[in-house]
């Protein structure tokens, strides 16, 4: 969950900026993808009790460790999953950044030591990631309904599925005895250190939402969206530019 929440939320002032914009029709519509909002609630008061007693505690201990440290160690976790997102990129038929992800995994991991340093994007070799929930949404497989797994975080079945499926392309699924200890770990400490960046953030939504199961909701989609289209934003999810000069004369 934690590192969709640190993309999620690092995007957040410009997310809920549009979510404000946005027409009722629109909002409706996010309703509706929700059926099992009840059930989701109830996961979501799950992991913010989670959160609350330990995640949150063990992330603000984990801010002692010095700025660089913490720095390096990151470098060496987005090393870790370039594997997954060469994958993802072959699959999706994006050969330049495909070969970008190649020539940063080998660099990264030859000259940055393992990928403690990070002289790839020194060089202009910019980092993104990929994994097969993204994939099957660029062959037109529908998310399907909202669901919220704790420690996992918003999960439609889509994602969820391309989340399994990712761990076949991860290296350290096959460090452990067996497929699991890895890449929990490695999840785990990827969580710390992705809850820690973003203290402050989360704290300032939660404080200012309303309802804050539901703009973690739309945040979500919002930057969902925006990871399947790389990044370009679609013209047609923006507000009525007309309608909104509308407003301005009442």
């Amino acid at each position: 969950m934690m590192k969709r929440l640190q993309n999620l939320f690092l995007a957040s002032l410009l997310a809920s900026s549009l979510a404000a914009c946005a027409s009722s029709s629109s909002v409706q519509a996010d309703l509706d993808r929700d059926p099992y909002e009840g059930f989701n609630r109830k996961m979501f008061a799950v992991e913010q009790t989670l959160d609350a007693y330990v995640l949150e505690p063990v992330a603000k201990g984990y801010l002692y460790v010095p700025q660089p440290v913490r720095g390096s160690f990151r470098n060496f976790l987005n090393n870790l999953i370039s594997p997954v997102t060469l994958a993802n990129d072959l699959f999706q038929g994006e050969m330049a950044r495909a070969g970008t992800t190649a020539l940063r995994l080998g660099l990264n991991t030859v000259v940055g030591l393992g990928g403690l340093f990070d002289p790839a994007s020194r060089l202009g070799l910019e980092r993104h990631e990929e994994d097969f929930g993204q994939t099957l949404a660029t062959y037109g497989v529908a998310p399907g309904p909202y669901l919220y797994v704790p420690m996992l975080g918003p999960s439609p079945p889509r994602d969820l599925f391309g989340w399994g499926f990712d761990w076949l392309f991860d290296p350290v699924t096959y460090l452990g005895s067996d497929i699991l200890t890895g890449p929990i770990l490695r999840y785990t400490l990827d969580g710390v250190d992705a809850r820690a960046t973003n203290l402050g953030i989360i704290d300032e939504i939660e404080r200012s939402s309303i309802d804050f199961y539901a703009t973690v909701r739309s945040l979500y989609r919002q930057n969902r969206d925006s990871e399947i289209n790389n990044g370009v934003t679609n013209l047609d999810d923006l507000p009525d530019i007309d309608a909104l000069d509308d407003l301005d004369d009442f």
